[in-house]
């Protein structure tokens, strides 16, 4: 059975997460790691708990997101795997980076890229892709079945949803992603999203005030 283990990271406050089977594989999903206990923090977790990291996953590749892909990079030889169509987002990050004060250490380019639906084997279990562009123009979100949780990127939040007023962003497309494609998960299915603390789908069905 998969677990997570959320790491708060940066000066946006976003969550890094670990998913991994007991002293076995583990996934990195949007490492926004920034400063050196930042990073200290999921190196030693992983570590202590014998774990092996085998992916770099990126739901999106806006700056809070991709702090920490060089880092992992440099660590474990893991490039990040996101969709195609984020990389001109990942692009863009060198340039805007200085004027937010960033020291920002250049992301790998992907290998391999991921498709809009299809499945991730991680040990035993598997992550299903889910495709919600909206807040970026090909955001993904990784659903595993057999834990039934969703790792949810800055698309659904507790009590309000992912902004749609950056490059590639699209309200009306966010909010039909999110009703036809995360609100068919179970109700008790538990989110965990980018940023602030997790939620389940069947809370934001019945209290999200985008979305009710």
């Amino acid at each position: 059975m998969l677990q997570v283990k959320a790491f708060d990271n940066n000066p946006y406050q976003e969550n890094t997460y670990l998913v991994y089977e007991e002293g076995g594989q583990c996934a990195i999903i949007d490492p926004g790691m920034y400063t050196a206990s930042e990073q200290n923090a999921v190196v030693n977790f992983i570590r202590d708990r014998k774990l092996t990291p085998v992916m770099l996953l990126n739901t999106h590749c806006h700056i809070d997101h991709v702090l920490g892909n060089k880092f992992i990079f440099d660590q474990y030889g893991l490039k990040p795997q996101f969709h195609k169509g984020e990389l001109e987002i990942l692009m863009a990050v060198p340039g805007y980076a200085p004027q937010m004060g960033f020291r920002y250490e250049v992301s790998p380019i992907p290998d391999n890229y991921l498709p809009e639906t299809g499945e991730l084997a991680l040990g035993s279990s598997k992550l299903e892709l889910i495709f919600a562009p909206g807040h970026s123009p090909a955001h993904l979100c990784f659903y595993a079945p057999k834990g039934n949780f969703l790792i949810g990127g800055d698309v659904l939040f507790l009590g309000s949803i992912g902004r749609t007023d950056l490059p590639g962003g699209n309200f009306r497309q966010l909010i039909t992603n999110i009703e036809t494609k995360l609100f068919t998960l179970p109700d008790d299915c538990v989110v965990y999203p980018g940023h602030g603390p997790e939620t389940t789908i069947g809370f934001e069905k019945q209290t999200n005030p985008f979305l009710t």
